[in-house]
């Protein structure tokens, strides 16, 4: 969530950065100069210590620990858990590192990470078409002015999906945040695509009493209420993604997930390539994808309050809740390991039944 304010505010800056180079040679390489610094990202910072601990990488793991216990100038010896000798009773073991291939041989996990590609997929790529509708009305602008105006727009629209999507996941669930989201695109998308036709329809009969302004303004609040909407899908889709992916292949599935949100953003500049030829159909199949997400959203689990999963046994475990919570003295329809119920005295109560009258079960009652 943090990396999509950094992202937003880089898009706030790019105007004046445009502005103070003048020549987009300039301004690609005033671009690419941060990523250099990146490249000793794995000399400065530490390996995660998580993802060493789940692929039995102890030996790695015992050296950043000590390493993390100078820094902190911590003495060793004061392990209260008993951590360090526990550690040390399993260097021996191999590293178990786990393919994102795996995902394949699973039940329910590979499709908790389809659902998420096809929503961000689906969130990034239909964000263009309401972009496309908020400025397509706009063809007696000035092209500076309204380019300005469009960018920061959007820019504002991308800043405030970010600001709701923190208190959203909160009160309601990541799985309810994100499908509260997803319908409003799936909304937003419906009513532009059919009353605006609607309308048009209207507009041209003189005794209608509409006119192209009424068509103009409804076309402006459903593209803002999209693109406020379908950014927070795309960005909600990747925060999902951390917290149901196992530990040892997290990185494998947010890169899936990221992957599947660049080629929805790539989809914007092939429609304007051809001329904005096929764009109406471009987005009846990105709406469509919508409501297929509408449906695939009830199969996610609820990750909020929950453990993050470390093995992929783990993942496969993290079985789907109720999107509404059960009622006091309701009985769930799944209960978590934690939940279950000691029934090793089963045994001893058929033998006391043994004992009981005729006619009579174990639990007291009478048979039918």
């Amino acid at each position: 969530m943090v990396a999509s304010f950094v992202a937003t505010a880089g898009q706030l800056l790019m105007p004046g950065l445009a502005a103070l180079c003048r020549d987009w040679q300039v301004l690609q390489a005033l671009i690419i100069c941060p990523f250099l610094p990146m490249l000793l990202y794995w000399s400065i910072f530490p390996e995660s210590l998580r993802w060493l601990m789940a692929t039995h990488q102890f030996a790695s793991a015992k050296k950043l620990i000590l390493r993390f216990t100078q820094k902190n100038r911590m003495n060793p010896e004061s392990d209260i858990k008993g951590v360090m000798p526990e550690l040390e009773k399993e260097l021996s073991r191999r590293p178990k590192k786990v393919c994102i291939v795996k995902v394949v041989g699973t039940r329910n996990l590979w499709k908790n990470i389809v659902v998420l590609c096809v929503n961000s997929l689906t969130g990034f790529g239909i964000h263009h078409c309401f972009a496309r509708s908020m400025v397509g009305h706009e063809v007696k602008a000035p092209l500076l002015e309204n380019f300005y105006a469009d960018y920061y727009t959007a820019a504002g629209i991308a800043l405030a999906s970010c600001l709701a999507v923190c208190p959203a996941v909160r009160l309601l669930g990541r799985r309810g945040g994100l499908l509260l989201f997803v319908i409003l695109t799936a909304l937003a998308s419906l009513l532009q695509l059919g009353l605006l036709n609607l309308i048009g329809k209207y507009s041209q009969h003189p005794d209608s009493g509409m006119s192209d302004s009424v068509k103009d303004k409804f076309s402006i609040t459903f593209s803002i209420v999209g693109m406020f909407a379908s950014h927070a899908v795309g960005s909600l889709s990747v925060f999902f993604c951390a917290e149901i992916t196992p530990t040892v292949i997290r990185c494998g599935g947010l890169g899936l997930v990221l992957a599947s949100a660049g080629f929805g953003m790539l989809t914007a500049p092939i429609i304007e390539l051809h001329n904005q030829k096929g764009y109406f159909l471009h987005h009846i199949i990105f709406a469509c994808c919508t409501l297929i997400c509408i449906i695939c959203l009830l199969l996610l689990p609820e990750s909020r309050d929950q453990n993050l999963p470390e093995s992929i046994p783990d993942g496969e475990h993290y079985t789907r809740q109720p999107l509404l919570p059960p009622r006091r003295g309701e009985q769930p329809l799944l209960l978590t390991n934690a939940e279950l119920k000691d029934y090793s005295g089963l045994h001893d109560v058929a033998a006391a039944g043994d004992g009981l009258p005729d006619r009579a079960t174990a639990n007291g009652g009478r048979p039918m």
